[in-house]
C-alpha cells in the first residue's frame, strides 16, 4: 500500500506521496492509475515529495507527473501544496522554504492560520524565458512573428500567441471572450502542434482591465484544468511584453483567483495563492 494525500490549489488537484516514508517504484504508472477520475482517486496527476538530491541546497524536492504519466518540470499550484504538506506534516518549517524542482530550486513564503496550518503561499517563480529556442518553440513551424506575437496555423485556423517558459512551455492567446473557446477541440491540437517539440500548455486570456484578466487552460498531459499556476505567471509576463496588462495582475481562473507580480528590479515572477488538503488514503500496489 502507498499512503497518499489529495490536495489542490484552486481546483488544480494532485495526489501527493510523501517520499520520505513511502516508496514509489514506477511513478508514471501510478500517476496514470491513481489520477483516473472514474477508476482511481482522481486528479490532474501525481506529485512526489522527496529529499533533495545530493549537492542541492534545498529543504525538499518535488517531482510532478501528469495524468498521462509524463513528467513535467514544474507546477505552480502543485508547489504551493508541497509547501503546505511539508509544513503541516512536519517535514520542514523553513521560511523561506526552498523546494527543488525540474525548473530549479524555488523559494516559498507562506502564511499560517490560527491552527498553525499553511493557508496561502507566495512562490518566487524565477525569471521567465522568452527566447523561442529555449522555451522551446520550433520557429520553422511558425507563420511569422511581430515583436512579442507569433502566428501559427492549427487546422487552417491562424492563431496569434505569445510564448513564455516558466520552466515549462506556455502559449498565451488573447481572445474577446474565453467562454466561447472550445478547449476540448482545440486544446489537444495546440498541445501537440509541430512548433512545440516538448508539447505546450495553452492559455486563452480575456483582458478585463490592465490589472485583471480571466483565463482558461489546456495543460499538456492533463487536459482542461481548473487552474495553472505557471500558466498564470506566463500570462502576467505575456501581458507586459505585449503591452496589454500591468506587472501586477489579478488572474481569474475557473477554480479561483491568483495574484501575480513580475518584479522589474529582479525580473522574477511572484505568484500568491491558496493550498488545500482534501483527504488522505491508501492505494494498493
Amino acid at each position: 500500500m502507498v499512503r497518499f494525500t489529495k490536495m489542490h490549489g484552486l481546483g488544480n488537484d494532485y495526489i501527493y506521496v510523501n517520499g520520505f516514508t513511502e516508496t514509489v517504484a514506477d511513478p508514471a504508472s501510478l500517476s496514470r492509475a491513481i489520477s483516473d477520475r472514474h477508476t482511481g482517486v482522481g486528479g490532474d496527476g501525481l506529485i512526489l515529495i522527496l529529499p533533495p538530491q545530493n549537492g542541492v541546497e534545498a529543504d525538499l524536492r518535488m517531482r510532478m507527473f501528469n495524468a498521462d504519466g509524463s513528467e513535467s518540470q514544474m507546477c505552480g499550484n502543485g508547489i504551493r501544496c508541497v509547501c503546505k504538506y511539508a509544513h503541516d506534516h512536519g517535514l520542514s518549517n523553513a521560511k523561506p522554504m526552498r523546494i527543488e524542482t525540474g525548473a530549479g530550486v524555488l523559494a516559498l513564503q507562506y502564511t499560517v492560520n490560527g491552527r498553525g496550518e499553511v493557508e496561502t503561499v507566495t512562490v518566487n517563480m524565477g525569471e521567465p524565458i522568452l527566447e523561442l529556442a529555449a522555451i522551446p518553440v520550433d520557429a520553422k513551424h511558425l507563420d511569422g512573428s511581430e515583436e512579442s506575437t507569433h502566428r501559427f496555423t492549427v487546422e487552417s485556423e491562424s492563431l496569434a500567441a505569445t510564448f513564455v517558459s516558466m520552466g515549462n512551455p506556455h502559449a498565451v492567446i488573447y481572445v474577446d471572450d474565453v467562454s466561447e473557446i472550445d478547449l476540448e477541440r482545440i486544446g489537444p491540437k495546440l498541445e501537440r502542434h509541430a512548433a512545440f517539440p516538448e508539447r505546450v500548455n495553452s492559455h486563452f486570456v480575456q483582458v478585463e482591465s490592465p490589472g485583471e484578466v480571466t483565463m482558461r487552460t489546456w495543460e499538456r498531459g492533463s487536459g482542461a484544468t481548473r487552474a495553472c499556476g505557471t500558466g498564470a505567471c506566463a500570462v502576467c509576463v505575456a501581458g507586459v511584453v505585449s503591452n496589454r496588462t500591468d506587472r501586477k495582475l489579478f488572474v481569474h481562473l475557473p477554480g479561483g483567483d491568483l495574484q501575480l507580480r513580475w518584479d522589474e528590479r529582479t525580473n522574477h515572477v511572484f505568484m500568491t495563492g491558496p493550498a488545500v488538503e482534501v483527504f488522505t488514503g491508501d492505494w494498493p500496489v
